[in-house]
């Protein structure tokens, strides 16, 4: 009997237990739930974008990058077009010149992680960089609908170029890759719809930020602004708008500066180029730190810049092959472009500005604000000398994909690596030369007039 009443009791005990513990599991689900949600970064309400999974991105460390650095700019073909590494070398050289960041780019067409893996010690670590910026995942996804075969041959090659970086003291910016436009022609499944081939991109995107995150390495988000904002281009300048490039794949430029912003922002960079004060009561004037006060006469103020802003030029936003197309689509100016001219004592009701040879009219309060000049004076007096400095970079990043490619991977190196090194080092030299000469202070004349 005692048994008896002690089994009855034990059997009783269970569902009294279980009644006490279901509020908790019910809480506790719902706080899984919850988290999950969280987790996930916002979508567009354009139901194009249900059937997309894309994981909260981590947000960037503040002044990532340190005085002296060296980058490696590494990817695939998109990386080997030189474009968004231009655009991060020439920003990094003329719009942050305290930091003197050297800059190499990696480019391999139709490289996979496992390439790069390959082949980052002959090409990339014997240089010693510091840093690394990696840019995979397009040819990872075989141009077909995700498979766990797929995204774990990918997390396993990125995981490992992680760690031989960081074996190496590299710090890492992990790159997700971007994303497609159209159905390519080589497509790995000619079955796979558009959407099944970004599908499976973000995946891999999910996957670099979970390695960042387990890694504690940076992360840049190429996918989701290119999905997103080249949904938002093509809804606002037209369906031929291809952010992701004619061929569904290669980004024209308005592409690349998206892709570069992502690397930029990634680095946590605080975007100042400098804040021009004027007092047109006192006739004062204080500029900040890389800008030189020649003058100012309560009208006219004369500075010597030795930053200059990054200068996208006048090209037609509704066009994806110019850069200042892309600057509609990411805040470019307004987080890494700050050129500001602040005006105190602005009392009339409007003033014409003029900044080189283009004039626009401001309020006074916005004046008061302050205004970006960058955004404002596309065409401005630093455009010159900038396009001098990007052409430079061009001609350096266009030797060192023909270094790595036709001299290290071909008959010469075959023969003798370290000659060829030695050879190619020689002649990348004056190009990396030419870059620090054509950086020269620019002079230049801001009028404000009462209107």
């Amino acid at each position: 009997m005692r048994k008896e009443s002690k089994s009855i009791g034990q059997s009783a005990a269970v569902p009294a237990f279980a009644n006490t513990l279901m509020p908790f599991l019910l809480i506790l689900l719902a706080s899984c739930w919850t988290i999950s949600a969280q987790n996930l970064t916002p979508k567009p309400g354009d139901p194009y974008f249900a059937p997309f999974a894309p994981v909260e991105a981590p947000k960037p460390q503040k002044h990532f990058l340190k005085e002296g650095d060296r980058l490696a700019i590494c990817g695939d073909s998109i990386t080997e077009q030189r474009m968004y590494s231009r655009i991060m070398e020439t920003y990094l050289t003329v719009c942050q010149p305290e930091l003197n960041i050297s800059v190499r780019q990696y480019g391999w067409s139709g490289e996979k992680a496992s390439g790069f893996l390959h082949r980052m010690t002959n090409d990339c670590l014997r240089f010693e960089p510091t840093v690394a910026t990696t840019c995979y995942g397009m040819n990872d996804h075989e141009y077909r609908a995700y498979e766990d075969r797929i995204g774990n041959t990918y997390r396993s090659n990125s995981l490992a170029i992680i760690e031989s970086f960081k074996a190496h003291g590299v710090r890492v910016i992990l790159g997700s890759p971007g994303c497609v436009g159209k159905t390519p022609t080589w497509v790995g499944d000619k079955n796979a719809s558009v959407l099944d081939l970004n599908l499976n991109l973000c995946k891999l995107r999910n996957i670099d930020i979970e390695l960042a995150d387990a890694e504690k390495v940076g992360f840049a988000d190429v996918f989701w602004p290119m999905l997103t904002d080249g949904h938002a281009a093509q809804e606002r300048y037209g369906a031929s708008y291809a952010i992701a490039g004619k061929d569904g794949v290669h980004p024209a430029w308005a592409g690349h500066v998206v892709m570069a912003y992502a690397f930029l922002h990634a680095f946590g960079l605080d975007g100042q180029i400098g804040t021009l004060t004027v007092d047109l009561r006192s006739k004062t004037a204080k500029v900040s730190k890389g800008h030189d006060l020649l003058g100012f006469d309560g009208s006219e103020l004369r500075v010597a810049s030795h930053r200059y802003p990054f200068c996208a030029g006048n090209g037609d936003p509704s066009r994806d092959d110019n850069m200042r197309s892309g600057m509609t689509l990411v805040p470019f100016d307004e987080e890494l472009n700050r050129f500001m001219l602040v005006v105190k004592h602005a009392n009339a009701k409007s003033y014409a500005v003029t900044w080189g040879d283009q004039t626009r009219n401001f309020s006074g309060e916005d004046l008061t604000k302050g205004i970006n000049l960058a955004k404002e004076f596309p065409q401005n007096p630093f455009c010159d000398a900038f396009g001098q400095v990007d052409q430079a970079v061009a001609h350096k990043q266009e030797f060192e994909t023909k270094q790595v490619k036709d001299k290290f991977h071909g008959p010469d190196g075959k023969a003798d690596m370290d000659g060829t090194v030695a050879r190619t080092e020689e002649q990348r030299a004056p190009l990396v030369a030419a870059i620090k000469s054509a950086f020269v202070p620019v002079t230049h004349t801001i009028k404000m007039v009462a209107q």
